[in-house]
């Protein structure tokens, strides 16, 4: 656990055998990451995330996923088929499978920008259709844009065996790495003197803008989950959440992230808005 307020930690603690320097896989705190590389090449003047994701499966005549905007997948409003919320990814996860054999395949079942569906495949896709768009640099993107240039140096994203960055889910993290990246909101998209974002970047992926989750306190923004609200949090309140406890709650009004790690039981959920409240309650 850590409590950053206004660039400085002040609270830091971990478990037995566990140390700044242990990465741990973070789940879907993965997506917030994808979020921030597409930000990042759109500084750069290499993605519109209004225009149609460039993802080549989709390039014969005709074919209707053709017009899924970048900005679609990354809100999870693409419209495409999964086998339910949140769909199942073993296969890309565990089994060896690729993202172009898993996500690119799915059909469409809902007009783009017209149903939120929690979907590991629209993130798989946003981040498959950044390697795409960049080239030769897709690979490497990450590292020298963001990773390195943040002093992530103990984040590992993994890939599938064709080379494709499976950055739904399958990252490893430090609580200090998240802490970096949470930090490059709350300092507005700026890093070491150096814009590496749009400044408009971090309203982008917390605004709700297209279709939202039914029956969940939560909303969601762009690879962020909101929390306006939520446990008296205040507005403009968002998070990074990753499955079994990994959260990093970004707290602009108040200049607070908060850096929560576990691995929680099933059944047994961590309410991340709760505590980050109660940390709020007791900083000066």
């Amino acid at each position: 656990m850590i409590d950053n307020k206004d660039g400085r930690i002040v609270a830091e603690r971990y478990r037995a055998g566990w140390t700044m320097h242990t990465p741990q896989r973070t789940w879907s705190v993965a997506k917030s990451l994808t979020a921030t590389l597409v930000g990042r090449a759109v500084q750069m003047g290499l993605v519109d995330v209004n225009a149609p994701a460039t993802v080549p499966e989709w390039g014969a005549a005709g074919d209707p996923r053709a017009q899924i905007t970048m900005a679609q997948l990354l809100r999870m409003n693409s419209g495409l088929w999964t086998d339910g919320p949140g769909n199942r990814t073993d296969e890309v996860y565990l089994g060896g499978a690729s993202v172009t054999q898993t996500a690119a395949t799915m059909p469409l079942e809902h007009a783009p920008g017209s149903h939120f569906n929690y979907s590991n495949n629209d993130i798989l896709l946003a981040a498959h259709a950044l390697k795409s768009r960049l080239g030769p640099q897709g690979l490497g993107f990450a590292f020298t844009e963001v990773l390195w240039p943040l002093g992530m140096t103990r984040t590992t994203p993994e890939t599938d065996w064709q080379g494709n960055f499976v950055l739904s889910s399958q990252v490893w993290m430090t609580a200090r790495d998240m802490a970096r990246l949470a930090l490059l909101y709350q300092n507005g998209g700026k890093a070491g003197g150096r814009q590496l974002l749009p400044t408009d970047w971090p309203a982008f992926v917390e605004a709700p803008t297209m279709t939202q989750p039914e029956g969940r306190r939560e909303g969601y923004g762009a690879g962020f989950w909101r929390l306006s609200g939520v446990a008296g949090l205040p507005a403009g309140t968002y998070q990074m959440n990753g499955n079994r406890g990994q959260y990093a709650v970004i707290v602009p009004a108040a200049g607070v992230i908060v850096i929560r790690r576990g691995f929680d039981l099933p059944g047994k959920p961590f309410d991340p808005a709760r505590f980050a409240a109660d940390v709020l309650a007791i900083l000066p």
